[in-house]
């Protein structure tokens, strides 16, 4: 347990364990201000109803090892986004879900849990332009979608693995596996193939705007 303490990790809750040990101060929780509940999260996310509705979390290195990895999914098309983070920090988590954000601009909304990395999250969600909901503390399996991702993750990161030796192609092959997996949910369709489809569609789409538009002109 010290040597997780003294873990990058482990510095940055530090002062929740801390809290946790004291006996006059051990009923304290630290809380996330402004946080919005899924509660009032609109219906069309509840119900999958469209594209860009993420939930997002995060997978830490054991305890002699450093770094995290960032999961993103998206509720509808179940096509995840990882991103490896080796400097454990508020600041790092914000830009990994920045580069998310770049490989996936339809992103409209992030779920995420309680966890002290995501107090500011009220500068992420300008950061990224979307707006930003929280489960209930202690209640991780109100994002269904990226709990079953991290176990398929699981597989191949076992816990106790220091993400610090795991290099950029291996973290893509394992997002290629993802997302490359024949889903009963998807009507046996593939993430990949359900994005792609998306953004053929949604081109499609604009092409045939441009032309209306076009022709009201002449």
């Amino acid at each position: 347990m010290y040597r997780y303490l003294k873990s990058p990790y482990g510095k940055l809750i530090g002062i929740k364990w801390k809290k946790k040990i004291r006996p006059k101060k051990s009923k304290k929780v630290t809380k996330l201000k402004d946080r919005v509940f899924i509660d009032k999260r609109p219906k069309i996310i509840e119900k999958r109803g469209r594209v860009g509705d993420m939930e997002g979390d995060f997978i830490v290195s054991g305890r002699d090892g450093k770094g995290m990895l960032l999961v993103a999914v998206c509720r509808k098309l179940r096509v995840v986004f990882l991103e490896l983070v080796l400097d454990v920090s508020i600041d790092e988590v914000h830009k990994g879900f920045v580069r998310i954000k770049k490989r996936f601009p339809e992103m409209k909304t992030l779920t995420l849990d309680n966890d002290i990395l995501f107090k500011m999250h009220k500068t992420l969600e300008k950061l990224l332009n979307v707006k930003i909901y929280f489960c209930h503390p202690y209640h991780s399996w109100e994002k269904g979608s990226i709990e079953n991702s991290n176990m398929e993750i699981r597989k191949f990161i076992p816990k106790g693995s220091d993400l610090s030796r795991c290099d950029k192609e291996f973290i893509l092959a394992v997002e290629d596996h993802l997302n490359e997996r024949y889903m009963e949910c998807l009507k046996y369709a593939t993430p990949k193939e359900k994005l792609i489809q998306h953004r053929k569609n949604k081109k499609t789409a604009q092409e045939a705007v441009k032309v209306k538009k076009s022709k009201c002109s002449i």
